[in-house]
């Protein structure tokens, strides 16, 4: 693609933005003078991975209401942090999340550092997340590559290398693209044309601004890229989980250990989670009778948690039914719903 095909491609692009853009809670308008808080990009960057703008934008409004500053995110309890995270799935970005706030208030004065290599420097920010906060809250010229301007990308210049393989390639052709004007509105109108017009599926050639230049659609199956190498099967796992009332209107929770699978979060007492159907003991004795089973898939693999209740004591976190079901990841909050049914 030629220098004047770039510009005109961009102009095109941009004027569509300035009239399409996705009204989000983290985002300011096209072309407006000031630019977005730092703090809001990178907290709804991070809820963004692995998770769809519609699930996200409420635990946003929860998290920016509760703590409004990083600095007032850095100073929130590891426990108070996972509980309001429950649901987002993905874990080990909460605990990331905490160590890149404390991270900048501690050592830079709660301002996030403006450049992006700067930014990549933070804990637990990738590559993706130093792109779009130096580009959008910052203004810099950065790449910003998620999997919608993957998807942009691979149709626009017809890459045959499969993803994740062609990953390298379609970075160095989306930088082709990038510039000095606008490039925190170029970044996320790439992202809204992936998401609303050039979709996974039956992408909407037809209101593309920039279809024009697009060497998938040229082909007459733009919906073939990106190319995909066949995933391998996801493999299965069983377990048990133990919901232990008080008959009170309270259930037993435990802390799980902070490495691993939803390290650190509170959860019901469960078994280890193995290939095989487990042989394990209950954490205390009593009356236990099966309430069912619940299945839940994880990225690597899938889930099934036999479902046993009972009335007891113990040595446990005692926590209302009601708040255990709002704060729990979903996986548990799925086993208390089963056992709470019968």
């Amino acid at each position: 693609m030629i220098p004047s095909e770039v510009a005109d491609l961009r102009a095109a692009l941009l004027a569509w933005y300035d009239v399409h853009a996705r009204t989000l809670p983290w985002r300011t308008p096209p072309g407006a003078e000031v630019r977005t808080d730092p703090y809001r990009v990178w907290l709804s960057e991070v809820m963004l991975q692995q998770t769809t703008v519609p699930h996200a934008a409420p635990y946003f409004e929860r998290f920016t209401t509760r703590w409004p500053t990083v600095t007032d995110l850095a100073a929130v309890e590891d426990a108070d942090l996972m509980a309001a995270w429950a649901g987002l799935g993905y874990y080990a970005r909460a605990r990331n999340l905490l160590a890149c706030a404390r991270a900048v208030a501690n050592d830079h004065g709660g301002v996030f550092p403006d450049t992006e290599a700067a930014l990549l420097a933070l804990p637990g920010v990738g590559a993706y997340t130093a792109a779009a906060v130096a580009a959008i809250a910052f203004d810099r010229a950065a790449n910003v590559v998620d999997g919608n301007v993957e998807r942009v990308v691979a149709r626009l210049f017809a890459v045959e290398t499969p993803v994740p393989a062609a990953r390298p390639e379609l970075k160095r052709l989306a930088a082709i693209l990038v510039a000095d004007d606008r490039p925190g509105d170029w970044a996320q109108a790439l992202m809204d044309l992936g998401s609303g017009v050039c979709r996974p599926k039956s992408p909407l050639c037809l209101m593309c601004p920039i279809s024009q230049w697009c060497a998938g659609r040229a082909t007459g199956e733009p919906e073939r890229y990106p190319l995909k190498t066949k995933k391998a099967a996801r493999p299965h796992r069983q377990g048990i989980a133990w919901v232990l009332r008080d008959g009170r209107g309270r259930v037993a929770l435990v802390r799980r250990p902070d490495k691993g699978l939803l390290g650190g979060m509170t959860g019901l007492p469960t078994s280890d989670w193995t290939e095989t159907p487990p042989d394990a003991q209950p954490p205390v004795a009593a009356d236990w009778a099966e309430a069912g089973a619940v299945d839940h898939v994880f990225t690597h693999f899938s889930l099934t948690l036999t479902v046993r209740v009972a009335t007891g004591q113990g040595d446990f976190l005692w926590t209302p039914e009601a708040v255990a079901l709002a704060s729990l990841p979903t996986v548990f909050r799925k086993a208390l719903e089963r056992a709470l049914a019968m």
